[in-house]
C-alpha cells in the first residue's frame, strides 16, 4: 500500500482502525529494533514503541505529508526513544551515556539478547558515541537507511550524516582494537 493510500486511511474515522492494523505491521517490528538500538532495554523498548503509536494515532490528523510516513514514523520513535533515557537519566541521577553504558553491559544476561561476543563488544563501542554519532551509526549500519532518509528523520544534511558515520566507524575501530 501507498504511503498518501495508508495516511488518508489513518485519517478518515471511517477506515482508521483498519489502516492502523496494516500500519503496526509494516512498522512495528522495525522501529521496536530502531528503538531498541537506543534505549537497549527490551522492556523499555516495549514501552517506547507503544508511547510512538499512541502519539502517531493521537496525531496522525496533523501529518501533511511533507515528508515520507516512514521518516516521520521513525523521527517520533527516536525522539521518543531519546527523550526516555533522558527520563530514566533524571531518574537515576546518572548521564543518558553511563546509563547507557550499564545497560549495555548488563545486555549478557538479557534473555531477549541472542547475540556473541563479537555483537556485545560492537554494542560496547557504539554506546561509548556521541548520541548523534550512535543514532546515524545504529541507522546506516543495522537499519540500512540511506542517507537521504537519515537526513529526512535526524533533519540534518547528508553531508554532515556522512562525516558522523565516518568519525563513528573510526571511533569503533579504534574501541575494537584496544579490546
Amino acid at each position: 500500500m501507498q504511503d498518501s493510500a495508508l495516511v488518508a486511511q489513518l485519517q478518515d474515522e471511517q477506515t482508521r482502525n483498519a489502516a492502523f492494523e496494516t500500519l503496526l505491521e509494516l512498522y512495528q517490528k522495525p522501529l521496536y529494533w530502531h528503538i531498541r538500538k537506543i534505549v537497549i532495554s527490551h522492556d523499555d523498548a516495549d514501552d517506547v514503541l507503544q508511547n510512538v503509536f499512541i502519539k502517531v494515532f493521537h496525531h496522525i490528523q496533523e501529518f501533511k505529508g511533507e515528508s515520507k510516513l516512514f521518516s516521520w514514523l521513525y523521527r517520533i520513535a527516536t525522539n521518543e526513544a531519546l527523550s526516555h533515557l533522558r527520563k530514566e537519566s533524571k531518574k537515576t541521577q546518572i548521564t543518558p551515556e553511563v546509563l547507557k553504558q550499564q545497560r549495555v553491559s548488563s545486555l549478557q544476561a538479557d534473555v531477549y539478547f541472542d547475540g556473541d561476543e563479537i555483537q556485545l563488544k560492537l554494542q560496547q563501542a557504539v554506546a561509548q558515541l556521541p548520541e548523534k554519532q550512535q543514532l546515524v551509526f545504529n541507522m546506516h549500519y543495522f537499519d540500512n537507511l540511506k542517507y537521504s532518509e537519515i537526513s529526512e528523520i535526524l533533519n540534518t544534511t547528508e553531508g554532515a550524516l556522512k562525516a558522523s558515520y565516518h568519525h563513528a566507524v573510526k571511533k569503533i575501530e579504534s574501541f575494537l582494537k584496544e579490546r
